[in-house]
């Protein structure tokens, strides 16, 4: 196609993946073209990972602070949500402004398009700038897609035409309101109410279904309501919200489903309103078809073991289907990277991606931390197993941290494999205990070397040993 300016690589979507990749690339000579329609970095710095968790680790500090009483004495404590959301604007996210992020990449070598990119060829793109340019970019070598994902944003009567809260709004709050209302039990609706929770504001939690965090194991969402409950965060289940109107700066929900008195329906009002009910692939500017990719983002993707789509043309990131997390877009990053190198450097290949012990944190207090497969997911699977569980709380180290200790190690074992096939870690620093199961399931440690172990004493991760003595 005349017009077109031929590169080695294009990368359409900036975010920690295709930052990754792109940065590699071009450090490594390609010509690299990086396509972004918002800021260079993704979600994860500036709306996500980052500044949700400086929000996490300042509402932590609060409860902490609050437990002093029990264990060492006496505190004033007025807790001032500015202070977090300084740090927000200031240290995580430079007022939203991805400055240096690329610079981080054209420093590389790497071209930086702002724009919206589409494909017009198998590893042809088109990109239209914000100021209404376009250029359209031939690739040698590859096209690496990594669109991410939007909030998703439910078809609710009115809810359209109100100031309702996703996570990118919640992030940039600068004070924290007197009452918010929450849809969704998921991992963003988990750790932002509990944060708003701490600096004073009553937050009530609106369920479709009946438990908070559907995707890990039960006795995590459990765990999780029962904290919440001594904290003060109300849980409405079964609840379909039918109507949302705005006025005099507040929000009334009206919703279906059970209520007090047996009534079938009920109306709930709140100065904010969050909407945090999952996050939906941006597929649909890419023009997938143009490539002859016939894939809706309904279902998974059909990708290799280097996470191509077809020749040339990766998938990588949330999209992809592996986990909608940071540390996997990064990883995928690395696989294609790798992939492209070889191919034009004969570098040594990387290898292909593996996704049976993908680990994710939910950084509530306490964490939750998960990596493999749950006890369902193993049954449903065909999976003979056995299971281990071990309460935190009653463990050494649980019984010496004192308020705050709630928490519990699950673990799932193949009795065919003889090795873990999953495991669930909630407590104090749960993520991080995490991290000696999740090398677990993934090398496949056989759990009779797990047994053989030192753990040290009194630590948190010594409840691991006493998991493995529970497995039946």
């Amino acid at each position: 196609m005349t017009g077109a300016d031929a590169v080695d690589v294009v990368v359409l979507g900036m975010g920690p993946g295709g930052e990754s990749v792109a940065g590699e690339l071009a450090s490594a000579g390609l010509s690299v073209v990086g396509v972004e329609s918002g800021l260079v970095g993704g979600e994860c710095p500036y709306y996500g990972c980052v500044p949700s968790k400086m929000m996490i680790r300042a509402g932590n500090v609060v409860a902490e602070a609050l437990r002093v009483p029990e264990l060492a004495g006496d505190v004033q404590l007025t807790p001032d949500f500015s202070t977090v959301a300084r740090r927000i604007r200031s240290e995580a996210t430079d007022n939203w402004d991805d400055t240096v992020a690329a610079k981080r990449f054209t420093d590389k070598g790497g071209r930086l398009v702002r724009g919206t990119g589409r494909l017009t060829g198998p590893r042809e793109v088109t990109v239209l700038t914000s100021d209404g340019g376009e250029f359209t970019f031939r690739a040698r070598l590859a096209v690496v897609l990594n669109p991410g994902t939007n909030p998703t944003v439910p078809d609710i009567p009115g809810l359209t035409n109100t100031p309702f809260w996703t996570n990118r709004e919640a992030v940039k709050a600068e004070s924290a309101p007197k009452s918010l209302a929450i849809l969704g039990g998921g991992p963003i609706a988990v750790e932002l109410a509990q944060a708003f929770t701490r600096f004073g504001t009553k937050v009530t939690m609106v369920l479709r279904g009946s438990s908070l965090l559907t995707r890990e194991e039960p006795e995590a969402g459990e765990l999780l309501a029962r904290v919440f409950r001594s904290e003060g965060i109300k849980i409405l289940r079964n609840r379909e919200i039918t109507a949302v109107t705005h006025s005099s700066d507040k929000f009334r929900l009206k919703m279906s489903g059970p209520a007090a008195g047996g009534a079938s329906v009920s109306q709930l009002s709140a100065e904010k309103f969050l909407v945090a009910t999952g996050r939906t692939p941006a597929l649909q500017p890419l023009n997938l078809a143009k490539a002859g990719i016939d894939w809706d983002g309904k279902t998974a993707p059909t990708i290799d073991g280097q996470l191509q789509l077809t020749d040339g043309l990766y998938l990588i990131g949330d999209a992809a289907g592996a986990g909608a997390f940071t540390h996997m877009s990064m990883y995928q990053g690395n696989i294609v990277a790798g992939h492209i190198l070889a191919r034009h450097a004969k570098q040594p290949d990387r290898g292909t991606t593996e996704s049976h012990a993908v680990p994710n944190v939910t950084f509530t207090d306490p964490e939750i931390g998960a990596v493999g497969l749950t006890e369902q997911q193993a049954r449903d699977t065909g999976l003979s197993i056995r299971v281990g569980y071990t309460d935190v709380a009653a463990a050494t180290r649980g019984w010496i941290h004192g308020a705050g200790n709630q928490g519990f190690i699950k673990i799932i074992e193949d009795t065919k494999t003889g090795v873990l096939v999953g495991a669930t870690s909630v407590g104090p620093a749960g993520g991080e205990v995490l991290s000696a199961l999740a090398l677990a399931v993934h090398a496949r440690i056989p759990v009779a070397t797990l047994k053989t172990m030192i753990y040290a004493y009194p630590t948190f991760h010594r409840a691991i040993p006493e998991a493995l003595a529970q497995l039946k």
